[in-house]
């Protein structure tokens, strides 16, 4: 009996050990980040819905249609349920993003505040890419596309890019994990495509969008420009819980 349960103990231990399953099983379950996630996601596609492809005001500091203003809205519209288990009595926020001033050498629009968690803020830097001027061209291509490869469902893009669309910082929402198979990421966001008309600024809020992460490295693989993940903490609980 004392040999068979010590052969049953030095099997669960090599279990519990063996290399990316002892962290599974150990986990901690937190189904209120999942919900979260669901739930930010689900107000960006009613905004999408809602919108019906016509452009919408994007101009002023309180247009929710301004690229940021819209990743920050559709978290606050659904973040007052949340907290972090680590600081349960703090409201969630978004922070801004950093000053031009204190992004330098790099162009604004790549990262944001450094925010910390005890302050409301429930995101990490999960990835980052910021380009290399000592490294090729070629070479800095190859870490952009491993940074896209990073995506995960409900992370938070920020960028500082030159491409189709423009010129200057863009914030999204991805809302799948990054797809190997097609070499994809898929998003959502408002004020990527849009127009000005008599100077005012009118963007569109894009949902379930699809493109190559060659697309998107495009973007920001250039000289002062990159980009960052933002992802939520795992120890997101319900409030009052």
């Amino acid at each position: 009996m004392k040999k068979r349960l010590s052969l049953f103990l030095a099997f669960l231990c090599l279990l519990l050990s063996f290399p990316g399953l002892s962290e599974e099983a150990q986990q901690k379950p937190y189904p209120a980040r999942a919900e979260l996630i669901d739930k930010i996601i689900e107000t960006g596609h009613q905004l999408y819905v809602s919108t019906n492809g016509k452009l919408q005001r994007a101009q002023y500091a309180g247009d929710i249609f301004i690229c940021k203003n819209f990743t920050v809205h559709v978290f606050r519209e659904n973040c007052g349920s949340y907290r972090m288990e680590e600081y349960p009595s703090v409201p969630l926020m978004v922070p801004n993003n950093l000053p031009a001033k204190d992004c330098k050498p790099y162009a604004y629009g790549y990262c944001w505040e450094d925010v910390p968690p005890e302050e409301g803020n429930p995101f990490y830097i999960a990835a980052q890419f910021l380009y290399d001027s000592e490294l090729s061209k070629a070479e800095n291509m190859r870490k952009a596309l491993e940074f896209m490869k990073q995506v995960r469902r409900g992370d938070f893009f920020q960028m500082t890019a030159q491409y189709y669309y423009g010129t200057g910082a863009h914030s999204a929402i991805m809302i799948s994990d990054y797809d190997p198979q097609a070499n994809t990421v898929h998003w959502m966001d408002s004020n990527m495509a849009g127009e000005k008309r008599d100077g005012i600024r009118y963007g569109k809020v894009q949902y379930d969008m699809e493109k190559d992460i060659t697309w998107w490295a495009d973007a920001f693989c250039k000289k002062c420009r990159g980009a960052t993940l933002y992802r939520l903490r795992d120890d997101i609980v319900f409030y009052g819980e």
